[in-house]
């Protein structure tokens, strides 16, 4: 089985890679270098630095990295164009002169390409330095907005931690938080929300995709839902994990209001994200901090610009791929789910993911051995998943809690995460680990 995966390996990697990112690496020394031998030795390292970290899984056939929801490992594609744009890119955009302007050229070509992916107009696009600032900016900036005439904000009762604080800080600053819990399943009952919506409510938020389950909620219907109710009401959505992974269209969606994305999620860098502001509602946001002008004012700073060409370039690969991605993700997430089902003759494995859930995210319960536990067992094999959100530093799943699942299976679950670059391997070597580890490990 080891001989066969590298193959696999490379055939995964052209299927998603098609352009060799050796090759272009190649091509920058040729452009960059001039002849001068320290440039060289530079970029031979930097090349030798992605060979060996962010194209370890392509080439290791002992290593099976299955958190993707956590972080994806960057692309080596992604990895050139950003240093290539430390080189060439290196003018501040805000400045006049003809550098500067090739730099802000950059930036409009990457807000082009990640504002194809979300069916919406460039120019409503605001950059950030990832989806936890994005998430911060529009609740905060939208509820202080609204409050000289609501104090109600409305949301459900499994969002991402960088929803849940500030909601938490809104409710002791004086507004009524009222929290909607999901089914059994996962999933939102809009009815059940849109009935706390009323005159006083200035934000209902709501993620599109779950992080620890993968749970799809009906955004259409929901935003559609709460705007019948209260039209001034605004609409935020955390669509970090949703983003590439589902088509967006906010054209489609178009009563929501803000939606935020993440670049680590989707083998772009960490320190770099997006927020989606409804030009309907960018004049009355309120920014929770103050500077230049940069993003029209709404997020200052100078803008990250090598990071932000790698977002484009990642949206616009990512897009172009999403399809036969999908399938060949939801290929290795059935596997998974037939080999659960007959390791449940040996364990009282439960499924936590709903069957129409993303095939990136699957959660179980093992019923019997405690997650962190599991989950050293498995490193110790080279195999890395989670217990669920990374940002929750392994506490126990406020998700699954949320769902009303009982204490055993909160404290036995384990989340797999899957990318385009996973192998049936992966989920086999997966299987086998988990088949040992509950003979191996002890019950609880």
């Amino acid at each position: 089985m080891l001989e066969r995966r590298p193959r696999q390996r490379e055939e995964n990697r052209r299927r998603f890679w098609p352009n060799d990112s050796f090759a272009g690496a190649a091509d920058l020394i040729k452009l960059r270098c001039h002849g001068h031998h320290t440039t060289v030795i530079h970029y031979s390292f930097l090349i030798l630095r992605v060979a060996k970290r962010g194209f370890l899984m392509l080439l290791d056939p002992e290593l099976h990295y299955l958190d993707n929801a956590a972080t994806t490992m960057v692309d080596p594609e992604i990895a050139g164009a950003i240093h290539e744009a430390l080189l060439k890119d290196w003018a501040n955009p805000s400045s006049l002169y003809e550098p500067a302007v090739e730099t802000h050229e950059a930036l409009t070509t990457a807000r082009g390409q990640i504002a194809r992916t979300l069916g919406c107009q460039a120019k409503d696009l605001y950059f950030t330095s990832c989806g936890s600032e994005s998430n911060n900016l529009a609740v905060q900036g939208l509820a202080m907005a609204r409050k000289n005439w609501g104090s109600k904000i409305v949301v459900s009762g499994f969002e991402h931690p960088s929803v849940q604080r500030p909601i938490r800080a809104l409710k002791d600053r004086g507004f009524e938080v009222v929290e909607i819990l999901p089914e059994a399943d996962g999933h939102l009952d809009v009815a059940k929300l849109a009935a706390e919506v009323d005159k006083n409510t200035v934000l209902v938020s709501c993620m599109a995709v779950n992080n620890e389950t993968g749970t799809l909620q009906d955004i259409a219907a929901l935003s559609t839902a709460v705007k019948a109710k209260n039209s001034r009401c605004a609409v935020h959505v955390d669509a970090v994990q949703a983003w590439l992974r589902i088509p967006i269209d906010l054209k489609k969606w178009k009563n929501v209001d803000t939606l935020s994305v993440s670049g680590h999620k989707v083998h772009a860098p960490k320190g770099i994200g997006a927020l989606f502001i409804r030009d309907s509602v960018r004049q009355t946001l309120c920014p929770p901090y103050l500077g230049g002008h940069q993003e029209r004012g709404l997020r200052p700073g100078t803008e990250n610009t090598p990071y932000i060409v790698g977002l484009g370039l990642a949206a616009a690969k990512g897009a172009k791929n999403l399809s036969d991605r999908n399938a060949h993700i939801r290929a290795l997430n059935a596997q998974l789910r037939t080999g659960l089902e007959e390791l449940a003759q040996q364990a009282p494995i439960t499924l936590n993911s709903p069957a129409d859930a993303v095939p990136e995210v699957l959660n179980f319960s093992t019923n019997c051995v405690n997650s962190q536990t599991f989950i050293e067992y498995l490193s110790g094999r080279h195999i890395y998943i989670s217990g669920g959100s990374a940002c929750d530093k392994g506490e126990p799943s406020h998700t699954l809690m949320a769902m009303g699942a009982p204490d055993l299976a909160v404290r036995t679950a384990l989340r797999v995460s899957f990318c385009g670059d996973n192998t049936p391997e992966d989920v086999q070597a997966l299987l086998d680990g988990l088949k040992d580890g509950l003979k191996e490990l002890q019950h609880i």
